[in-house]
């Protein structure tokens, strides 16, 4: 089957790259063929907070975004987001029916729980890095998170 090529980019590599972050719920794939790097990323939006432009990531050869969504205001990810320190799947309170560890508007103290990730089966407690209020929360209970994904944004 012969795929069209704009600028050396094979555009039916990238849509299949599309089409497995939409089957899958990704928000990220990445992908070397030789010389040839792509990345397809997009970016979700929580119905905890207005989503956040994704952290600029390393400069990658013929990055191309797709999908994403606007913001109706922006938030600065880049200094006071808490990444994530692991892959796994995040959750915003202890158990399915307890209330949520943090809100948008709760203050937190250095140290202070804010969410779980689960990973390899074992529940992660992720600390505040420092004392401040919660502006924004950048995902949904029980998302799949990537090492360095922002989390939550503590001000």
């Amino acid at each position: 089957m012969a795929t069209k090529k704009t600028d050396g980019v094979d555009q039916q590599l990238v849509r299949d790259l599309a089409g497995i972050l939409n089957d899958t719920n990704l928000t990220e794939i990445e992908v070397e063929l030789g010389d040839l790097k792509v990345r397809v990323s997009r970016q979700t939006q929580s119905v905890h907070a207005v989503a956040a432009p994704m952290m600029a990531a390393p400069a990658a050869v013929n990055s191309i975004p797709v999908a994403a969504i606007a913001a109706p205001a922006v938030v600065d990810v880049s200094k006071n987001a808490v990444p994530s320190p692991m892959v796994g799947t995040a959750y915003l309170a202890p158990s399915p029916d307890a209330k949520p560890f943090i809100e948008v508007g709760t203050v937190v103290k250095e140290g202070q729980t804010l969410l779980i990730i689960e990973a390899m089966k074992t529940m992660n407690q992720i600390p505040a890095p420092r004392s401040g209020t919660v502006t924004a929360i950048l995902i949904e209970d029980a998302q799949p998170v990537e090492y360095g994904m922002p989390l939550v944004v503590v001000e």
